[in-house]
């Protein structure tokens, strides 16, 4: 057996590289690169081998760890989960700022390789500078925090252990039903330790996720169920845009007349005006979309795992003899709350499940619901987002002055507060233009985010709307976007600090406390901004921000647009109830009125029986 002696670090590298895909009928590389912030746990190894790998693994260097990792979560998820990235940081707090991230990928199943330095092996050292010491257990490390948000977890204690974990961690970032963040940490002294491996480790390999089939049993159970629907409804989720099966479903809704709404991660996979979209559903939907499945008799989950802002906390779906056929890659998703499982691609079970389901079509009383119910709603929609007088503008306003400015193709990113549920109301997506990160609503994804995006996506333009809370959480990526030349326009909705929340607390009857400043505009964001090398700007009202929303489409480096709004002002129309506890003894007149408020609410909850 031929072989060849390399350390640790120089055969990891060497055989990611070597990993390959398909895009678009082309071969090309799996990993696209490799984000780094060297510290004493990676750099003298790692770093030594990814500088000379240089030209075939790009390596990226970020300001923040975690900003890092959630460039690469937002990179492959706007390739579908067809490319990836990795990344590097040395032993302690660089590695352990990875940790949210690595939930972020974990709630929202997407692929990312993370690789933190760890403790010595040999233990001659230890304590080394930033080991976590346990009392009890000599084998923790700081590391071990990534095993409950890794779907593989594995610490590299001898060189030739990377014979075994490198193809499992491949194996499962590039499954369509288990992918998720990995975690291999390596021990910075066996990073450098040298073994002899095989020729044969480092040859190209070509990884296309599978497209398994449903099988014929539970097709013909949910075929079965689906035609005797009366009032039937679809929810796309992001299953739908990671099997790219978005002409499947417009071809499956087309053929069967079956109305669909959206999850925030399926937002986007057909153009916000097909005929038979009814927009976002569950607490932050639409109208129209709420109205069809609070009377739907079956409901046909496409690739999403109904998280509570999907179902109203179950209290949505309110057709005493509705049935739920989850159609999903991950048995988990699928089996959730009793639904009739159909487990296979999104694309692949569409496809069978239409052929199966023949000449059926949904009854025409029930389709007939869809064009009135729109109407309304659209004309909701014009209201909100329409310019005002008001002294500040709303998130609505600034969303219709975003969408005005905005060229078709561009793709706007957000992850937390109150903007994502308004982007999910009002944002009027084409394919492939809405990136929201809600699985986790990780504060600081935002403009981190917007990075990944474009570097997946360099030549449409890429909008983050971030509020002034998540901006103030996570913003040096700004700097690196102006040093990579990926340009970014980020409006920064600036309401005095976490008005989505202050608007919650209000909501279940707490008195305003410890959410927001005095008033908007206490922090000079533009001045901020600018000094971290962007253009930037601030705009007093909705016509001057759509002016400097031109300009900034005119630049070619990143431009931030600053705005103040109402911290109080939501979207009242559409939504539904959502499951936040109420306390159920308070001395105060409000909690107890909530307290009532929410014990109806509960009393419409379904255990999805």
């Amino acid at each position: 057996m031929s072989t060849i002696r390399l350390t640790l670090a120089q055969a990891l590298v060497r055989y990611l590289a070597a990993q390959r895909t398909i895009i678009e009928d082309s071969e090309t590389t799996l990993i696209r690169g490799v984000w780094a912030i060297f510290g004493h746990g990676n750099l003298a190894a790692l770093g030594e081998a990814l500088y000379a790998a240089r030209d075939t693994l790009p390596t990226f260097r970020a300001h923040n760890e975690q900003a890092m990792a959630h460039a690469a979560i937002a990179y492959t998820k706007t390739l579908r989960r067809r490319r990836i990235m990795a990344c590097t940081t040395s032993i302690g707090p660089g590695a352990t700022n990875m940790v949210t991230a690595a939930a972020v990928a974990h709630v929202n199943r997407l692929p990312v390789l993370l690789l933190p330095g760890d403790v010595f092996a040999s233990r001659a050292p230890d304590p080394v500078l930033q080991q976590v010491e346990d009392f009890a257990d000599g084998t923790v490390s700081a590391n071990d925090c990534f095993r409950p948000v890794s779907r593989y977890f594995d610490r590299m204690t001898r060189p030739e252990q990377l014979l075994s974990a490198l193809p499992r961690a491949l194996s499962l970032l590039t499954d369509p039903a288990r992918c998720g963040p990995v975690t291999l940490a390596l021990c910075q002294d066996v990073q450098a330790e040298a073994f002899n491996y095989p020729h044969s480790f480092f040859a190209p390999r070509l990884w296309v996720p599978r497209r398994p089939r449903p099988d014929g049993r539970e097709l013909l159970e949910a075929a079965a169920v689906l035609r005797r629907a009366k009032a039937p409804l679809i929810i796309a989720g992001g299953g739908v845009w990671y099997a790219e099966a978005e002409a499947s479903l417009a071809h499956f809704v087309e053929m069967h007349g079956i109305p669909f709404a959206e999850t925030q991660a399926g937002k986007g996979a057909l153009p916000h005006d097909h005929t038979l979209n009814l927009g976002a559903i569950g607490v932050t939907g639409t109208s129209a979309a709420n109205a069809m499945a609070e009377a739907a008799d079956v409901v046909l989950a496409i690739g999403t795992r109904l998280q509570d802002f999907t179902t109203g906390s179950w209290a949505l779906f309110r057709n005493p003899v509705r049935r739920l056929i989850g159609l999903n890659v991950q048995p988990f998703d699928a089996g959730k709350h009793h639904a009739l499982p159909l487990v296979a691609d999104a694309g692949e079970g569409i496809a069978a499940l239409s052929a199966t389901l023949g000449t059926y079509r949904a009854p025409e009383p029930w389709t007939k619901r869809v064009p009135e119910l729109l109407a309304t709603w659209r004309g909701d929609v014009s209201s909100v987002t329409a310019p005002g007088n008001a002294p500040r503008p709303t998130d609505a306003q600034v969303i219709g002055a975003v969408q005005r400015a905005a060229p078709r193709d561009a793709i706007v990113v957000c992850a937390a507060g109150g903007l994502p549920g308004e982007l999910h109301k009002c944002w009027q997506a084409q394919p492939g233009g809405y990136h929201l990160e809600y699985g986790y609503s990780c504060m600081g994804y935002e403009i981190a985010g917007g990075l990944g995006v474009k570097l997946a996506a360099p030549d449409r333009e890429v909008i983050v709307l971030v509020g002034d809370g998540s901006y103030l959480m996570l913003n040096a990526e700004i700097s690196t976007s102006v040093s990579m030349g990926l340009k970014l326009v980020i409006v920064v909705l600036d309401n005095g600090g976490f008005g989505c929340i202050n608007r919650l607390q209000r909501a279940t009857g707490g008195a305003p406390f410890n959410n927001l400043a005095d008033a908007p505009g206490v922090v000079d964001f533009r001045a901020h901004a600018e000094s971290l090398g962007a253009i930037a700007e601030k705009a007093a009202g909705i016509a001057e921000l759509e002016a400097a929303l031109m300009r900034a489409r005119d630049s070619h480096r990143t431009s931030v647009v600053v705005i103040e709004t109402d911290p109080s002002v939501a979207t009242e129309a559409g939504g539904h109830w959502w499951d936040v506890a109420v306390p159920e003894v308070s001395e105060r007149a409000d909690v107890r009125a909530a307290r009532a408020a929410y014990e109806a609410g509960r009393a419409t909850q379904r255990s999805g029986d």
